[in-house]
């Protein structure tokens, strides 16, 4: 439990210090996220999950799995819980 308090301490550190930017690793996949041939753009992801699960997201980034890329977003609820959702680029699921 010691470390849940750390966790939750180190999220509201974040909102403190306004760091809602999107952090995307500057590597191949960035390309991917900015201009799929079809489907989400990484900005289109972020919108949809941050409306359905009424949380924001504190990170964001592009990875490729399979040749296929997904969006892997962190994201913080008003309760202070911190999970992880990924959003498939082509078709916009959400698991």
């Amino acid at each position: 439990m010691k470390w849940a308090g750390a966790g939750a301490a180190a999220a509201l550190m974040l909102i403190g210090a306004g760091v809602w930017a999107h952090s995307v690793p500057a590597t191949q996949h960035v390309a991917a996220a900015r201009s799929p041939a079809r489907g989400l753009t990484l900005d289109q992801a972020v919108r949809t999950v941050e409306r359905r699960y009424h949380a924001r997201v504190v990170r964001a980034e592009a990875v490729r799995r399979c040749g296929r890329t997904v969006y892997v977003l962190r994201l913080l609820d008003p309760a202070g819980r911190v999970f992880t959702v990924r959003v498939a680029a082509m078709s916009g699921r959400i698991w």
